[in-house]
């Protein structure tokens, strides 16, 4: 039975601070947080430690990119005041229950994550047999649930990841979930919400616990989320006592999927800073002009009066991402027939990749000048993600007895 959680609408999410943002991270994330923010209670971090696992040997360029990284979301849109936004190893607390959960992970769990071998194979110049990349998606669970994330945004190559989240909370509630006179507090618990709600409580309880009605243990859940007057120790001691467990210290994260990006690179593949084939969100308006002119064609359009087809080509992926209905229309209908040229078709992407990136650039510079406000903001941010931590933490620290008398 999976616990439910009272932060269902909090959502958690980070990137890696690997260098400057490109087309790809922006349709593929950044316009998913863009959305988010504005429907859920969302806290996105710089993964700066997540980086260390395949970039350990030279970890120089990553303060760079932390500062890019940050500068190029707000100038994308990410809006503080919506999302708290925060670097990942200013809350050393993600360390701590790193730690303490590994206590309980089984290593089987961490050597089947899907991604574990696909990135050794994809980056076989890199010594990754440490125990840091092989402990990433403990680190990851760590983010998640230090802040009892209700949705985790990810593609679906990512949905193992949330899986393994889960697992290792619902391990960790039944180890140590299991409080001496768990009942009785719960039923105290009860009280405190008041005679009237207290007694619906109970009422939903038992028609969900007795007939199994999903129903009623929907209903009981939105009453407790609703409760102002007790605590969040309290609150999901009382979830567990609807799921008929034991305490939930460590909630079960839900996965979000998110739509797969559909940009491609100037080749055609995925877009990738390592393809050599990706346009930066901070690249100049020349040099991006020049890249989209300069990129590949239909190979069978060899002179200007030969027809093509817009499925062999590169342009057109782009032209699916940015072009209406009747744009895409005439480059099908002109490049079969030899109606227009390759730099014909191009030009609608160059105007509409060049006003895409005009405003975001535009913010780019107003931050620059601006680094206290940036550093400011991340401040507030670190210090907003760190008072949730260290509750969580609080309440770890107690479940696994690591408390002094």
């Amino acid at each position: 039975m999976n616990a439910a959680s009272p932060h269902g609408n909090r959502v958690i999410s980070g990137m890696r601070p690997t260098g400057r943002l490109h087309l790809g991270h922006y349709h593929g994330v950044l316009r998913s947080w863009l959305e988010l923010q504005h429907e859920h209670e969302c806290f996105f971090f710089v993964a700066d430690w997540h980086a260390l696992t395949t970039h350990y040997d030279d970890p120089s360029p990553i303060p760079g990119s932390i500062w890019d990284m940050v500068v190029d979301w707000l100038a994308a849109g990410i809006n503080p005041g919506s999302a708290t936004l925060f670097v990942q190893s200013r809350v050393p607390e993600h360390a701590e229950l790193y730690l303490l959960l590994s206590m309980i992970a089984p290593l089987g769990w961490l050597e089947r994550v899907p991604s574990y071998k696909d990135q050794q194979e994809k980056l076989k110049e890199k010594d990754l047999a440490t125990y840091g990349f092989l402990g990433y998606p403990l680190l990851q669970s760590a983010d998640i649930l230090i802040y009892k994330g209700g949705q985790v945004p990810v593609g679906e190559d990512q949905v193992a990841h949330v899986e393994l989240t889960r697992e290792i909370a619902r391990r960790f509630n039944h180890i140590y979930g299991r409080e001496p006179g768990f009942e009785e507090l719960a039923e105290q618990a009860c009280k405190k919400m008041g005679k009237k709600n207290a007694k619906l409580f109970d009422k939903l309880r038992r028609k969900y616990r007795e007939r199994g009605d999903q129903e009623a243990r929907e209903v009981a859940r939105a009453l407790l989320e609703g409760q102002g007057n007790i605590t969040v120790s309290d609150r999901e001691r009382l979830f567990g006592y609807l799921e008929g467990g034991g305490r939930v210290i460590l909630p079960e994260p839900r996965v979000l999927l998110t739509k797969a990006s559909k940009m491609p690179g100037l080749d055609g593949q995925k877009m990738s800073k390592s393809y050599g084939n990706a346009i930066a969100l901070r690249d100049d308006p020349a040099e991006v002009e020049h890249s989209l002119r300069t990129m590949p064609t239909d190979p069978q359009r060899v002179r200007r009066t030969d027809p093509g087809d817009p499925e062999r080509c590169p342009v057109w992926r782009l032209h699916q991402v940015y072009s209406d209905e009747e744009v895409k229309s005439w480059v099908r209908e002109g490049c079969r027939t030899a109606g227009i040229g390759c730099i014909d078709c191009k030009q609608p992407i160059i105007d509409a990749v060049l006003d895409e990136l005009r405003p975001i650039q535009a913010r780019v510079r107003e931050l620059e000048q601006q680094p206290d406000l940036v550093r400011n903001l991340i401040n507030d941010g670190c210090e907003a993600a760190r008072n949730l931590a260290r509750e969580t933490m609080e309440e770890v620290r107690h479940a696994m007895s690591l408390v002094f008398p």
